[in-house]
């Protein structure tokens, strides 16, 4: 069997193209906040609420696209054995399941929507934008699942190029639409505000999926016709999504919490909450790039036996992605005041901004290690591990930090803190588990 390629090229192969498509979702969000912070009219709560739904939305993706990370294992683990031809029909299988499983959230929160964000501290005209945004834009959901699903195919396929041309594709029209349908063209366009930026996101969800759909049959030999028996891997499937899907819970009900401690700080703080954690997921998706390498790369190394590489492949993607972490900062620091200003012009909602805008910079480090170990990992298959992880992480390291900042009255910069917290022990408990299990695999 030919030797896996891990070179410097391979992996820039690999990484720039999920690095573009990894950002495409943050890119939705933040374009959306973007614009609608910049609506004459109640840009503030506008953006507020874009905030608070796009953290709630983004809780919901995390969650169940987590059965991408535990597809592209399946596939790449295979691919890597010698044994892609035995999967037969799996990956309609694990289609449908993702599909599914999106149908189920979708009905689960739709009819229940107002009191959810009256649950994290939404009023007022807020609350009503939070409405308004979320039931246009959940509808996008069943596709971006079925997108993710794809993309986990061509990740364990190692190609990680048509993912790209189809999420910046979205990108692009989200992005077109946004200033269309928020602002309007006079004659022909009204004005729609926020619920322009949510029609916005869901067409170019649309159009997202029906792009995966025919690069799948385009590129691909897979089918999508359902058959029957349930394929073993399925299995393996299901019990990796629901020990991600824990793990999901955990991540989100820290980021929510976030939110709502924002939220119940005022007005401006959850919008310049929104600026920060939209940033930071845009930096987070960026270092995720490199992780997805590794990912992609791990999981055909860990089915092959081959341990020396697999160590010298997580030492190289760590350092590319502590670099890029380097470069994010300095970029950060040089343009650290027209970010706010790309967001919104309340001086209020940018003097908050600016006054903790330093720890987003702060958790660039900590996010590098963190995400790009979580990527291997889970091309590794060790989902259970990293449910544990991100448990610990919100119950002993998130949650104590951000009720003490609570009482010391350490506001918005006290919620930052312990987000900075909640990476670090990841980063910690990732670096612990992979030099104890893997490096004696390579010695022996």
């Amino acid at each position: 069997m030919q030797k896996t390629d891990i070179s410097f090229k391979r992996i820039q192969q690999l990484a720039i193209p999920a690095i573009l498509s990894g950002i495409a979702e943050p890119v939705l969000s933040s374009t959306d906040a973007a614009i609608v912070g910049n609506i004459p009219q109640f840009g503030t709560e506008s953006l507020a609420a874009v905030g608070i739904v796009g953290s709630f939305l983004s809780m919901l993706i995390w969650i169940l696209a987590q059965s991408r990370s535990a597809i592209s294992a399946i596939v790449s683990q295979n691919l890597g054995a010698g044994k892609i031809t035995d999967l037969h029909n799996f990956p309609a299988q694990a289609i449908y399941f993702n599909i599914a499983l999106s149908i189920i959230v979708l009905f689960s929160t739709y009819f229940f929507v107002e009191e959810i964000f009256t649950l994290l501290n939404a009023e007022g005209i807020i609350l009503e934008y939070s409405i308004d945004y979320y039931n246009i834009r959940v509808w996008g959901f069943p596709l971006t699942l079925f997108t993710f699903a794809v993309f986990g195919l061509f990740r364990g396929l190692q190609n990680t190029f048509w993912p790209m041309i189809i999420a910046s594709s979205g990108a692009l029209i989200n992005i077109g639409l946004d200033f269309v349908l928020v602002y309007g063209i006079e004659d022909y366009i009204p004005v729609m505000g926020i619920k322009g930026a949510a029609w916005a996101s869901l067409i170019s969800q649309a159009v997202m999926a029906l792009l995966a759909f025919v690069f799948l049959l385009w590129k691909t030999e897979v089918s999508l016709r359902l058959r029957f028996p349930i394929h073993p891997e399925i299995y393996r499937l299901v019990t990796m999504s629901f020990n991600l899907f824990i793990r999901s819970l955990a991540l989100n009900a820290a980021l929510m919490l976030a939110v709502r401690e924002a939220t119940g700080l005022g007005k401006e703080y959850i919008a310049a909450h929104a600026i920060a954690i939209n940033i930071w997921l845009f930096t987070a998706f960026f270092i995720d790039g490199y992780g997805a390498a590794g990912n992609i790369l791990g999981g055909k190394l860990l089915g092959a036996k081959d341990y020396g590489s697999l160590w010298k492949l997580t030492k190289r993607v760590n350092l590319y992605n502590l670099g890029i972490a380097a470069l994010l900062i300095v970029i950060g620091i040089i343009f650290y005041k027209p970010l706010g200003l790309l967001f919104n012009k309340d001086p209020r909602v940018l003097t908050i901004f600016y006054g903790m805008f330093f720890m987003v910079l702060i958790s660039q480090p900590l996010n590098a290690l963190a995400f790009t170990l979580d990527a291997i990992f889970k091309g590794l298959g060790e989902m259970g591990y990293l449910r544990n992880v991100l448990l610990g992480a919100t119950i002993i390291g998130f949650i104590p930090v951000l009720y003490l900042s609570k009482y010391m009255g350490w506001g918005l910069a006290g919620i930052w803190l312990a987000i900075l917290v909640w990476v670090g022990y990841r980063a910690l408990a990732l670096v612990i588990k992979f030099r104890r299990k893997y490096i004696p695999l390579v010695e022996n």
